[in-house]
């Protein structure tokens, strides 16, 4: 089972059954207590029931009364610790699937160099080295140290299309789960048992590691604060009533108590931030922790890599520029000529190039020795039918060129073309046959549909892009104006980047960043959201704070996306549950005040029915709000890209206004039912 499968529903009977059984659990007060405001609403319900009981044994005409307010307070509590159950409800069901995938994994390690016989994978230690065969499940997350295999990772990533892994370079690292489907690969562990990538997704996807994030935290307090003042407000009316010669009914001061605490952000404040986590992992990106998914939304800065991730990362060859008395068709036979033997996906395009334009196909050349491209002639070609043709890098085919006897003059015209296939951020290949230069091939770095618009979302987000790139300032330029980011780095190094993120820094900004080699983890450790691709290697994975499981680079921009998402709905169910309590107090103040104060009657703008109805529709609609938000929690609130002031004013507008209408509302309907039906 994937991350990102296929998203459970909200109303899913199981989850809601598990859900509703584990609130009681989490009703215990020493379990509660880490959740303040809940805790003071559990407390106010206890001393309720207690009065409860003893009005009821003394036959006391307010113990109906008494009854209906602690049910309620109680069910508010119980809703509290249901929302939390809920959201690490929808974890735990993809957990289920992950573990029962973890626990039949086996695997054959390596003794002296020979396989031994089938041992279970939890008996793996670290740095053991096991071989795993076509067909058979990784055990343990590791590094390739032998072999080169193709890879299925779709059971932990959802991708179907299958990856290569192979020893050395940026594409070794293997996670435990995933199939290899071809050849044999021999995998050095590199994670103790239990902290494996699976164990680590099993623990974040259940929430079981989930800690609060500083915002949280902070919030908590706030709401803690709020309680202990009301405590001390509460606590003061039967003094003051005492001087008045009135009596206060003590239920109501309980109910009254629980009116003033903000219960409903208090109430689903854990489940929101669950929540946001889970968003995340069904977006197939995994967070270290919920900080980092807060810090995504408070990004001010994005470094991305140019190359798959703002362009498509393989050059193509659009046009072919032949060389002053030399035909374009001819260039073009002797570019795909030359382009036999060259697998890489630039040596491609061009034969496809030659074949669209020309009709030009590849054909089979008698006695023909080609020349594969390599790192160190930058130039790959064939000597067939007499002729001596290559192409590659300007410099390296005139170096080419010069060494021959027959060697003609470079037209200068070449080299012009050359430089303005460079200032259009494209790359110029050079094609001679038999020491004379026919001309140049055009590579460009095609960049991505629909980035350009993306770039100019996160503008009007008031985030800068910035494109990292090991192109010369040229090229990077040209395709920086391209794709319309915000700045670029050329000829970027480790160093350059982990430098420009502390400069970031130290201005204030948060930065984040993706990148997937060896080369990348320092700036992904400085960068206050480092994503790392989990194609990439243990290095980069360990690093970075967040594991991209798709590898896809763009994905940075809906990370950031989800966390800007999770602080909004955070923001907004706050603003919405204060602007609530604004409607009770008007409820439930004249109603407990009413007899001794008749002036207080200008304050019953509801008309409810009574003091007894009033307050007991007060809690009963602060009890029922809470689930009727849990949707919304779990969710998030619709977000889009738009300046921040402008989303305060959208936010305000709906759930401060509408956290002081609803009530109103909501009570007088309540009230209405509550008083025909004689509860109250």
């Amino acid at each position: 089972m994937s991350a990102h499968s296929k998203p459970l529903s909200l109303l899913d009977g199981t989850i809601l059954k598990s859900a509703a059984l584990a609130a009681f659990v989490k009703m215990n007060p020493l379990k509660l207590w880490r959740n303040p405001v809940m805790f003071a609403t559990e407390l106010a319900a206890i001393y309720v029931l207690i009065l409860f009981v003893r009005d009821f044994a003394t036959g006391a005409p307010t113990a109906a009364f008494a009854g209906q307010i602690g049910f309620w307070l109680t069910l508010t509590a119980w809703f509290a610790t249901f929302a939390e159950g809920v959201a690490e409800g929808r974890g735990k069901a993809q957990a289920a699937s992950l573990r029962r995938a973890r626990s039949e994994l086996t695997a054959r390690r390596i003794v002296n160099g020979v396989a031994q016989p089938l041992i279970a994978a939890s008996d793996l230690g670290l740095d053991d080295c096991v071989e795993v065969a076509a067909g058979e499940y990784v055990p343990a997350d590791g590094e390739v140290v032998e072999g080169v295999a193709t890879v299925d990772e779709s059971a932990i990533t959802g991708e179907s299309a299958p990856v290569i892994r192979e020893a050395g370079g940026d594409r070794s690292a293997v996670t435990a789960g995933t199939r290899v489907l071809s050849d044999r690969i021999v995998v050095r562990v590199t994670a103790r048992q239990g902290d494996t990538f699976l164990d680590r997704m099993i623990a974040l996807v259940e929430g079981a590691s989930r800690r609060k994030t500083p915002n949280e935290i902070a919030l908590g307090v706030l709401l803690a604060g709020l309680s202990l003042i009301f405590v001390l407000a509460v606590a003061t009316i039967p003094a003051f009533a005492g001087y008045s010669n009135a009596a206060v009914n003590a239920v109501a001061l309980a109910s009254l108590f629980v009116a003033l605490i903000p219960t409903t952000i208090g109430g689903l404040l854990s489940a929101i931030g669950i929540a946001g986590m889970d968003r995340l992992v069904r977006f197939n990106v995994l967070a270290t922790s919920g900080r980092a998914v807060e810090a995504a939304g408070d990004v001010d800065v994005l470094l991305l890599d140019k190359t798959g991730t703002i362009t498509l990362g393989d050059r193509q060859a659009v046009a072919f520029l032949p060389s002053p008395g030399i035909e374009e068709r001819e260039l073009a036979d002797a570019a795909q000529l030359a382009s036999l033997s060259d697998e890489t996906p630039e040596g491609r395009s061009i034969v496809v190039l030659a074949k669209e334009r020309f009709g030009i196909r590849g054909r089979v050349l008698a006695h023909a020795k080609f020349f594969p491209f390599s790192a160190q002639t930058r130039m790959s070609g064939v000597d067939a039918e007499g002729a001596v043709i290559r192409k590659g890098a300007v410099d390296a085919v005139i170096a080419h060129v010069r060494n021959r006897p027959d060697a003609v003059i470079v037209p200068k015209e070449v080299k012009s073309a050359a430089a303005t296939v460079a200032k259009e951020g494209g790359t110029p290949l050079a094609v001679a046959r038999d020491g004379r230069v026919l001309g140049i091939v055009h590579l460009k770095d095609v960049v991505k549909g629909g980035v350009r618009e993306r770039f100019a979302e996160l503008r009007r987000m008031g985030i800068r892009t910035v494109m990292i790139t090991g192109d010369n300032p040229l090229t990077a330029a040209a395709i920086a104006a391209e794709a319309g980011v915000d700045d670029f780095l050329a000829e970027a190094k480790p160093e350059d980047k982990l430098a420009l993120i502390r400069s970031e820094q130290a201005a204030g900004r948060m930065v984040a960043m993706c990148g997937d080699g060896t080369n990348d983890a320092p700036a992904l450790a400085q960068a206050d959201v480092g994503v790392a691709m989990q194609s990439g290697t243990p290095a980069a994975r360990e690093a970075g704070n967040m594991v991209d499981l798709d590898s896809d680079p763009t994905k940075l921009i809906e990370v950031v996306s989800i966390g800007k998402q999770l602080l909004m709905t955070r923001g907004s169910l706050t603003t919405f549950s204060i602007a609530n309590d604004v409607a009770k107090y008007f409820a439930i103040i004249p109603a407990m005040f009413l007899m001794v104060y008749p002036g207080l009657q200008a304050l019953n703008i509801m008309r409810l029915a009574s003091p007894e109805s009033a307050i007991l529709s007060a809690i009963i609609f602060n009890a029922l709000v809470i689930p009727a938000l849990i949707p919304l929690a779990l969710r998030g609130v619709k977000w889009r890209a738009a300046p921040a002031a402008q989303l305060l004013s959208r936010n305000l507008a709906i759930y401060g206004v509408g956290g002081l209408v609803t009530p109103f509302i909501g009570i007088k309907l309540i009230d209405f039912v509550v008083s025909s039906v004689g509860l109250a």
